[in-house]
């Protein structure tokens, strides 16, 4: 669903005027990362009471004390404490790869890119046009309510979120694609990762911090890829412009992965990942908003046109 709500963001793009995009993201970035900050403050308050509990477990080991069972939340470790764990909460990378799961997105994305392809040979608006955009939705929809089903039955859990037992309900699905279709219209709207919004939503299920940083990462790779070739199919970037920023942006993610991880190693806090999240959406709101607002008072000095555009007019 993040994919199908992409391909309609990229035609809103093409359609919105540049100041509602602007307005848009501001509001979207600033609500998002207010979210985020208390969701993370919601955290540190759970990790300071998990350390406390822990160092009066290590207390009564001490003591000689009855050996109790401890089990911290999964959202807040604490690596400087020896705790019992189960045996199953490491594994290899290669056990912990779901290729069934891996098989299905990446046949998503090939369908998609395939429409995407297809559809530059066809005329713009035409019946031909239409019907290739129309494909999208069984494609989307098909393996949506595949997964769907498959949870609601049993055979799809949420490791990360422990063994809880977790039942699925229909209307929360539901709920969960919604916000899939609208990750991905903002995203492609913005020209943003559709990850940016499925993070603090993944962090609303109860998903610890690392688990849904790492997934929305790999959502934002899926989403990111296919806004690139949708963009890059209607010439609206250029590739030198991009292909800078994709370096850059993989160097700092490197650098900032391993700086984190260290940091979550020493303070036994990985509440640090939501404030970064909060803190890089606030960032990147003033950041892209100002230089929007700034396009947009050039455009009213110049008297440009500044009304919605004709998505039957851009090849």
């Amino acid at each position: 669903m993040l994919m199908l709500g992409i391909s309609i963001g990229v035609a809103f793009n093409v359609i919105f005027p540049d100041w509602m995009v602007t307005v848009l993201l501001i509001i979207l970035f600033l609500g998002t990362s207010t979210k985020a900050l208390f969701k993370g403050i919601e955290t540190w308050k759970k990790e300071s009471t998990m350390k406390q509990e822990a160092a009066k477990l290590m207390a009564s080991q001490t003591n000689d004390g009855p050996e109790l069972e401890y089990k911290p939340l999964p959202s807040a470790p604490t690596p400087n404490v020896q705790l019992r764990s189960s045996p199953d909460e490491e594994v290899p990378i290669k056990d912990n790869i779901y290729w069934k799961e891996l098989t299905l997105l990446l046949f998503v994305w090939v369908a998609f890119l395939a429409v995407q392809i297809v559809k530059t040979y066809a005329t713009t608006c035409s019946i031909g046009y239409w019907v290739l955009n129309t494909m999208q939705v069984p494609i989307a929809v098909s393996v949506t309510l595949y997964e769907a089903l498959c949870l609601c039955k049993g055979k799809r859990t949420i490791a990360s979120r422990g063994k809880q037992d977790v039942t699925w309900k229909m209307h929360q699905l539901f709920l969960y694609c919604c916000c899939g279709v609208l990750a991905g219209i903002v995203g492609g709207l913005l020209g943003l990762g559709g990850g940016f919004i499925l993070g603090p939503l993944f962090l609303e299920m109860g998903v610890p911090p690392q688990v849904a940083s790492a997934t929305s990462t790999f959502a934002m790779t899926f989403s990111s890829s296919m806004s690139v070739i949708q963009y890059y199919l209607l010439d609206r970037f250029p590739v030198p412009y991009a292909s800078y920023f994709v370096f850059l942006a993989t160097v700092a993610a490197f650098t900032g992965q391993h700086i984190v991880r260290r940091l979550i190693v020493l303070l036994g806090r990985a509440s640090l990942i939501i404030f970064i999240l909060a803190l890089t959406i606030f960032v990147s709101a003033i950041s892209l908003g100002g230089v929007g607002i700034a396009n947009m008072v050039e455009k009213l000095e110049r008297k440009e046109h500044m009304g919605f555009e004709n998505l039957c007019y851009h090849s």
